[in-house]
């Protein structure tokens, strides 16, 4: 799917036709769309590397077009074998126009298309693009609080499980946290790199974005740094835990059997078929039942004193 978006005196506008100085956002491109964008003079190639999810983030210059690869994230729901992963993103500059290509739908863009940015304009080629890195660094931020989140409640029930289902939701979050350190780094090397090759010279305020578009990456790359320790840890403890309370059970259990097996055993002696005491007395069986209430809240009793239960 194709769209075209310009700034216009009433905001962003969404245009039949690509023009100068308009945004193109090509979003999961049938063939047919990745000719028609062809025929405006851009490399088949810059339009299909973006749409290989395992692509790398990088920069590719050919025929003065150039092509940026940023790794973004991506929510695929609680549901999925891993909540959240990155998928790449590409950023295609031309003389005339700037081409976004997506493999999927997601939040960066679709805040792009609903105008929620600040002060974008499409025909700001190379803001528009800072623009695009900073709302990366911002949204990984704000998984990374999610993810925090999440992990905060599945701590609470850890703590009372005896169950692997918790673990194993814990551990679809730390490959998260992978995906984003992997990704994130690379993001910082790609922007490093364009900062040295003074792409963002032209003007002060974009050198000014840049650097906060860094210290966005950066802050994202030190707090995945740190939840991904934490959550390591956190696992290897509450391994152990899961263990601890799954004893707790078991002792628990054994306890009550002892305790329910002692009434058997009084039961047993009096049923066999010998002369044995009491046989005469008419209130034979509530002395037995006594016998065996007695002999069990002994037992219990020993056992809760021990700490057994």
């Amino acid at each position: 799917m194709i769209t075209c978006y310009k700034n216009t005196e009433t905001g962003l506008t969404v245009l039949s036709e690509p023009i100068n100085n308009c945004w193109i956002n090509v979003l999961d491109p049938t063939p047919e769309d990745i000719n028609r964008i062809q025929q405006l003079g851009i490399p088949a190639d810059y339009l299909t590397f973006p749409l290989d999810i395992n692509e790398r983030a990088r920069t590719e210059r050919e025929n003065g077009d150039f092509l940026i690869i940023l790794r973004i994230p991506y929510y695929q729901g609680e549901q999925a074998d891993i909540p959240y992963i990155t998928i790449p993103l590409g950023i295609i500059l031309t003389d005339k126009y700037i081409i976004t290509v997506c493999k999927l739908e997601n939040e960066i863009i679709r805040g792009f298309a609903a105008a929620h940015v600040r002060n974008l304009v499409t025909a700001k080629r190379l803001r528009f693009v800072l623009h695009i890195f900073f709302q990366t660094a911002k949204q990984y931020l704000s998984y990374l609080r999610a993810i925090n989140q999440r992990v905060d409640t599945l701590e609470d029930e850890l703590q009372q499980s005896s169950r692997n289902k918790e673990l194993l939701a814990l551990l679809k979050y730390q490959k998260s946290l992978t995906y984003f350190t992997t990704a994130l780094k690379s993001n910082e090397l790609l922007m490093e790199r364009l900062q040295r090759s003074q792409l963002f010279r032209t003007y002060p305020e974009d050198e000014d974005l840049l650097e906060d578009v860094l210290t966005e990456n950066q802050q994202a790359i030190e707090m995945t740094n740190i939840s991904t320790n934490i959550l390591s840890s956190m696992m290897d403890a509450f391994a152990s835990i899961i263990s601890n309370n799954l004893n707790a059970v078991m002792k628990f259990l054994a306890s009550i059997t002892i305790v329910l097996s002692l009434p058997t055993i009084v039961t047993s002696f009096f049923g066999m078929n010998v002369h044995l005491p009491f046989e005469a007395n008419p209130a034979a069986a509530w002395i037995i039942l006594l016998i065996s209430l007695f002999i069990s809240i002994s037992a219990a009793y020993v056992f809760w004193k021990r700490d057994w239960f």
